[in-house]
């Protein structure tokens, strides 16, 4: 599918694989609408054909005012990618007591119902659209699991659930989607070189890259935004969860 001249949402795209998915699509024409929250937009380097746009994914009305952004702006949504996520840790008993059920429950919101909220708002626009390939095809949404979705470690109970959860919506949404001609695949990264790890040490840094058999280094943004760029070009690519980590299987710690 061609993005040249559509509208792309990119959720979590003022940092780290959000931005860099956001650049991407629109290097490849297209005008992306980038959805977070307003401290991290402060923060962002401005891109040109990205509009960042303040809103919360697990808001119905935030996310539903961005995509009438875009129908007021007279162009197809075609592509929704949603990079927007939280990572905190804590074990099930730790030494303050059992897990926080509401970090449990707010994990579990901002990465899973936060995906399923702006893929179900994306679908509903993209099915109105006119169709853009000879297969019917009507638009493509990209959602973010992780290689925790299949490995947790210790520490990831709430992440590796919403992980989880993001990966068993696939092909359930896809199989949902295939009447609207939308298409639903998702990508689970490895260890990625974004800000959440600029603050770790060389040595820690050396550490994580020692337990990925190859290449043996940090996956960069780029690769995920050039791996979600493919998945929009390749129109037999759906249903499917992406493993992008090196061949990394995650150890318990």
């Amino acid at each position: 599918m061609d993005v040249t001249g559509s509208a792309v949402i990119v959720t979590g795209a003022a940092s780290g694989l959000g931005a860099a998915t956001a650049a991407r699509f629109a290097a490849a024409g297209a005008t992306v609408f980038g959805i977070d929250l307003q401290p991290s937009i402060d923060k962002a380097e401005p891109v040109g054909g990205v509009t960042l746009i303040a809103a919360d994914v697990t808001s119905e009305s935030e996310v539903q005012a961005v995509i009438d952004t875009i129908v007021d702006a007279g162009l197809p949504l075609r592509v929704a990618v949603n990079c927007a996520g939280v990572g905190w840790a804590s074990r099930i008993l730790g030494k303050e007591g059992p897990h926080s059920l509401d970090l449990f429950r707010k994990v579990i919101e901002i990465n899973l119902v936060g995906t399923f909220n702006v893929m179900r708002l994306a679908a509903n626009r993209m099915q109105q659209e006119p169709v853009a390939t000879d297969d019917n095809a009507r638009g493509v949404i990209i959602n973010t699991a992780s290689v925790a979705a299949f490995e947790g470690q210790i520490g990831q109970i709430a992440y590796t659930a919403s992980k989880g959860g993001v990966h068993a919506m696939t092909i359930s949404a896809a199989r949902d989607l295939a009447r609207a001609g939308v298409r639903v695949c998702t990508i689970a990264p490895g260890t990625i070189n974004t800000p959440m790890l600029a603050g770790v040490t060389p040595e820690i840094k050396a550490t994580l890259e020692s337990g990925i058999p190859f290449p043996q280094r940090l996956g960069e943004p780029s690769e995920y935004a050039d791996l979600a760029a493919f998945i929009v070009d390749h129109d037999y690519l759906n249903g499917e969860t992406i493993r992008m980590d090196g061949a990394l299987r995650m150890a318990p710690r």
